[in-house]
């Protein structure tokens, strides 16, 4: 967390009040969140009754994709949801959730090489029936590989069909240009954790006047659709990270680009085999990611190995009973699943300093070269 943040949650925790509670104390917590709620708004390009506080990412994602879907029932249903094919699994799987429980049928987006969603493929699906699309969603930005989505036109084809869009922005928010109301978006995902706030807050900026169905009930906090006893510290401390985000992204998105592109280098001079995954283009991907492959190398191996030497990153595989399984992201974009488990993402953030690329610099080669020892020596390995 960024100490501004931690400073701002200590304070508001040592305080008492229910921002729901009518007293002293509950009226002055009431307008600690509503000031947060104008602070995010405007680092987000909203209005402050758009911002509507979740626990982080994951039930902002849920509330949009279930609610909107839900709320789009009324009337003349409306069953399909078209989805880009490398969403987060916050959107995966609420999706295919719905697809399982509540009749939806699901339309996947496919991308190109790069990560990028196929424009032409959306506008055929949202043709085929635009009257029976619920929603579609699309990220902003890749959180593997980053590489940045044309939400502009994904926005300007869905509504011309009158159909709403969801984005997950959590990614893009502190190092790409987020503006709510310019994107045109109906609602767009954000969390605190990704800008030095909180884990555990978040929001879903949500459009006035947009139905959403509440995806768990109680007090009817939060335009009805969240309810739930509002953090005020995590808020409160959600608030400055934003703040800061958006005040310091141009100079921190030029650090961050720098610090991945030393990394970028270090890593082929080390290893010039690995390839660059997502848009090389600097201008296509976020400042603060750098994503790989290594041919010959199990990414778990590799994760392990930089770990010893003091550099975290991670993989974009997942493990289902015990068998390790290719990132779905690569797998969309066309790589093949052994090159696939061979996949390491390093993500540069505000703590990131270029003595961090020096260590990966320094581990990344002995380490490939161990993981490929371990690969050929292994039974039944993938080559």
């Amino acid at each position: 967390m960024l100490p501004e943040a931690v400073e701002a949650m200590t304070e508001e925790l040592g305080r008492v009040g229910n921002a729901s509670s009518l007293h002293t104390s509950g009226r002055r917590a009431r307008r600690v969140v509503e000031e947060a709620r104008e602070t995010i708004a405007a680092a987000v390009g909203a209005g402050p009754s758009e911002v509507i506080f979740t626990s982080g990412g994951t039930e902002a994602d849920n509330l949009a994709v279930k609610g909107l879907f839900w709320a789009r029932q009324a009337g003349r249903p409306r069953r399909r949801i078209i989805v880009s094919s490398v969403e987060h699994h916050a959107v995966i799987d609420p999706v295919e959730w719905l697809a399982k429980e509540a009749g939806a049928d699901v339309h996947w987006i496919g991308v190109d090489e790069l990560g990028r969603l196929r424009l032409r493929e959306l506008e055929a699906a949202l043709a085929e029936d635009p009257d029976g699309v619920a929603l579609v969603s699309v990220m902003w930005a890749n959180n593997e590989v980053g590489t940045v989505q044309p939400i502009a036109e994904v926005v300007a084809a869905a509504h011309r069909h009158g159909v709403p869009v969801h984005t997950d922005a959590v990614q893009a928010l502190g190092q790409l240009p987020l503006d709510f109301a310019a994107s045109g978006a109906d609602c767009l995902t954000v969390s605190a954790h990704k800008i030095g706030g909180p884990i555990g807050a978040g929001a879903l900026i949500a459009r006035r006047g947009l139905e959403l169905v509440p995806v768990q009930h109680g007090g009817g906090q939060e335009r009805g659709v969240r309810s739930g006893t509002m953090d005020a510290p995590a808020v409160r401390a959600f608030s400055v990270a934003a703040r800061l985000a958006a005040e310091r992204r141009p100079e921190s998105a030029l650090r961050l680009a720098a610090l991945r592109d030393g990394a970028v280098a270090a890593v082929l001079a080390a290893v010039p085999d690995a390839v660059l995954c997502g848009d090389p283009d600097p201008a296509g991907r976020l400042p603060g990611n750098a994503h790989f492959t290594f041919p010959g190398c199990e990414g778990d191996s590799l994760l392990y190995l930089l770990d010893a030497r003091g550099v975290e990153c991670s993989t974009g595989s997942a493990c289902q009973a015990g068998v390790p399984q290719p990132s779905h992201v690569l797998v969309a974009m066309g790589v093949g699943p052994g090159v696939a488990r061979g996949a390491l993402r390093f993500s540069f953030g505000h703590s990131s300093r270029s003595a961090d690329v020096d260590a990966l610099a320094a581990a990344i080669g002995p380490a490939v070269t161990r993981a490929r020892r371990a690969g050929l020596a292994a039974p039944g390995s993938v080559r």
